[in-house]
């Protein structure tokens, strides 16, 4: 699982165009800069208007993050080292010291888990003195003590079979040895001798379950055929009589000495979940593991410290709660905005961008500008689309000088003009003439606004004419009357806002005595004509909060 360190230039979750068209031109800027790996995201769906832009442009769609929460696949990015269950301890020692590793996954013949192999708790049994007899027991097939010795079989009976044993060295004289041959079960019993005839030959006739020969001594064919008599393995090292006990007591399979309880997570597995686990229960480590089960690494508690890879630009937003989730928990090297701050802090310094203009993309083309670096014809197109989506093609208030003479130079560069672009792109984005559900209409920009004890809640909604409107305000109104039962608000509304004549119509639910406090001229029932209100934020809300607060 190689390490990629990534970028992400992204906006604010329910991303308007604003949001996705400065995430992708700044993504252009940052990488003609030469910030490496830096990619533009988004963190929610594209909305019609800005599908429109995108399509009209040839742009794609960036990146989808649902969230950036680091995940034990970011952090866990060593070349996993796996064993077998066949193989002998000493494989283990040896892959221990090789690596420069503390635990080992044990593996079947797929790749699959089997069990946790700890170097503390395996080496316990080979180095911590105990009682003798202990000592001298081996668990292990007579082919992994081949294997682990690299010896030569003279002849195998039931090499693959897992035993017990008791191992002994034949060092003794002839005399006192064929008195020891009776003191011990042969059928359980390892012997290690070297160019000892004697010794070699009672040891057989006494039917000795293993006999080693060190020293790469020639086996008689005598001893030999007796062997085969008595089902006698007999296996020649070239190794001395010392090294041949120490590696036949590592020969034991390391599937016999794995952990069996051993904790299994997934690549894509949360890394705080990780932590809660590793944090407070007794596994030193998990094993990492494929959706196919195949091991993928080892996840231990220093893993718990490594920073993600993911690295975020944040655009049109800068506080946290509006934020693709997880951002808190990456690092956030970059904030570009236009926006009020919020409750956003930094454990490092960052580079923190924000001035009041109409738009984030407006934002964005005076960074080209002081850079001295020319925007293709496709990132001027996004730029102006932001800033004519943000402005309301200039007519909103908070709509600046700046804005306005950005305008001549995204249109050299884009190839487009700004008025005409700006209606096909509000025309292609009204959702009223989309044909979508009241209720997803209503909700499409929504937001709540606390007044007191009481809430209001206000959707808006963009239009080049009041036609589609008219068609659909029965509908709208029932709706409205609903969400305002279910929700409690004191006043549920909709404002529908005619970008091309720069007045607004808004139609409400609300308490019966509306129609005296509320100081618009009334249209019809429930209807209200807000000449020159192109701003939710900054005309309306202001207006309501002042007529409940005196209600």
């Amino acid at each position: 699982m190689p390490e990629e360190k990534k970028i992400f230039v992204i906006g604010h979750r329910n991303p308007d165009t604003d949001s996705i068209c400065s995430a992708i031109a700044y993504a252009e800027l940052r990488r003609q800069q030469g910030l490496a790996g830096v990619i533009a995201a988004r963190a929610g769906t594209v909305n019609q208007q800005t599908q429109f832009i995108l399509d009209s442009l040839e742009v794609e769609v960036p990146q989808l993050l649902a969230d950036v929460y680091p995940r034990i696949k970011d952090v866990v990015t060593e070349q996993v080292v796996t064993i077998h269950q066949s193989e002998p301890m000493s494989k283990a020692i040896e892959l221990y010291h090789q690596h420069h590793i503390r635990t080992l996954p044990v593996v079947d013949d797929d790749g699959h888990a089997v069990g946790l192999l700890l170097l503390e708790r395996a080496t316990e049994f080979f180095l911590v003195p105990t009682e003798p007899e202990k000592l001298r027991r081996v668990n292990a097939s007579i082919s992994s003590i081949q294997r682990c010795l690299g010896a030569t079989a003279q002849h195998l009976f039931n090499p693959d079979q897992v035993e017990e044993f008791n191992l002994h060295v034949g060092a003794r004289r002839e005399v006192s040895f064929s008195r020891w041959v009776d003191t011990v079960v042969p059928g359980q019993t390892i012997l290690i001798t070297g160019d000892r005839s004697g010794i070699q030959r009672l040891a057989v006739e006494a039917g000795v379950r293993l006999l080693i020969i060190s020293g790469n001594v020639p086996v008689d064919e005598a001893l030999l055929e007796t062997a085969r008599k008595n089902h006698v393995s007999i296996l020649v090292s070239h190794l001395d009589t010392a090294n041949c006990v120490w590696l036949t007591r590592i020969a034991t399979p390391v599937g016999l000495l794995a952990e069996s309880d051993f904790m299994l997570v997934k690549p894509n597995d949360l890394l705080d979940d990780l932590r809660l686990k590793l944090t407070h229960g007794k596994q030193p480590g998990a094993i990492v593991c494929s959706a196919e089960g195949i091991v993928a690494g080892v996840a231990t508690k220093s893993h718990l410290i490594k920073n993600s890879p993911i690295k975020l630009v944040l655009v049109d937003h800068n506080e946290l709660s509006q934020a693709v989730p997880g951002a808190d928990k990456v690092e956030i090297i970059e904030v570009i905005d236009h926006h009020r701050l919020g409750n956003f802090h930094t454990d490092l310094p960052i580079r923190f961008i924000n001035q009041p203009l109409g738009s984030t993309c407006s934002l964005v083309a005076t960074l080209y500008q002081q850079a001295g670096i020319e925007p293709t014809k496709k990132n001027a197109g996004l730029l102006l689309a932001g800033l004519l989506s943000d402005t309301v093609i200039l007519k909103s208030p908070t709509t600046t000088d700046i804005d306005r003479n950005l305008i001549p130079w995204l249109e050299k560069y884009s190839g487009l003009d700004h008025q005409q672009f700006g209606s096909k792109l509000f025309a292609a984005g009204s959702p009223m003439a989309s044909g979508a559900p009241a209720r997803k209409l209503i909700y499409t920009d929504f937001k709540e606004y606390g007044v007191g004890p009481l809430v209001l809640g206000l959707g808006q909604v963009e239009v080049v004419n009041f036609h589609s409107f008219h068609q659909r305000k029965d509908e709208l109104m029932v709706e409205l009357q609903k969400i305002r039962k279910e929700k409690g608000y004191e006043l549920a509304a909709l404002l529908v806002t005619d970008i091309v004549m720069g007045t607004s119509l808004l139609l409400t639910a609300g308490p019966s005595e509306l129609p005296y406090i509320i100081s618009y001229p009334q249209e019809s029932e429930n209807i209200y004509r807000l000449k020159g209100v192109l701003s939710r934020k900054k005309q309306l809300v202001p207006h309501l909060l002042k007529v409940f607060k005196g209600a």
